[in-house]
């Protein structure tokens, strides 16, 4: 996909509400850490262009649990995850999408949200690059949104699985893929 002018962006922070408490957490965490630091400044500009924050976070197995539940869970003082789920915790104005499954359009709100949000461009930006981040570039791709993942915004296990997900995304799904050191929210929103 080409890009082309004109269209409301979203950022979207995948699966960073997060305990950090499964097998592969710790070689994951200090990724996350990392990426999470872009992430907060993404979301900053994103407030300060008026481009909608929205969380797209896994519902960890809770059918019952709702936004409050999973942050909760999430910063308690038992989560492995607890800083960089409070460093990142979602603010009263963004938006909370739960999600079962890999991708964030998988029977979520999101397919409903972005079209009322007059959205076209998306910022994806999270964890995991080559899981939960692949699946839903993939699932955007599909609908025709224009991507920007920001190889410094996502986190994998394993750095070789990113820059494999990363050339995926950038080969298949015509994301672009450059760093935030390289490109800011507002040069992708003008197209500088």
């Amino acid at each position: 996909m080409t890009e082309r002018p004109g269209g409301r962006a979203a950022l979207l922070i995948i699966d960073m509400i997060n305990r950090l408490d499964f097998a592969g957490a710790d070689a994951l965490r200090p990724a996350a850490e990392a990426a999470g630091e872009r992430i907060l400044d993404l979301r900053e500009q994103a407030s300060a262009s008026g481009v909608p924050v929205i969380y797209v976070n896994d519902n960890h197995g809770d059918w019952h649990g709702d936004r409050a539940v999973i942050v909760e869970r999430a910063t308690g003082d038992d989560s492995p995850g607890r800083e960089l789920a409070r460093r990142l915790r979602p603010r009263d104005e963004d938006l909370f999408v739960m999600k079962p499954q890999f991708s964030g359009f998988y029977t979520t709100t999101l397919p409903a949200i972005l079209p009322r949000l007059g959205v076209s461009r998306l910022v994806l930006t999270g964890v995991a690059a080559d899981i939960c981040v692949l699946f839903t570039a993939a699932d955007a791709h599909m609908r025709e949104y224009e991507l920007w993942v920001p190889a410094d915004g996502v986190a994998s296990e394993d750095p070789q699985r990113t820059r494999w997900a990363l050339d995926t995304m950038a080969k298949s799904m015509g994301a672009n893929v450059r760093p935030t050191s390289e490109r800011s929210l507002g040069d992708w929103l003008a197209r500088a």
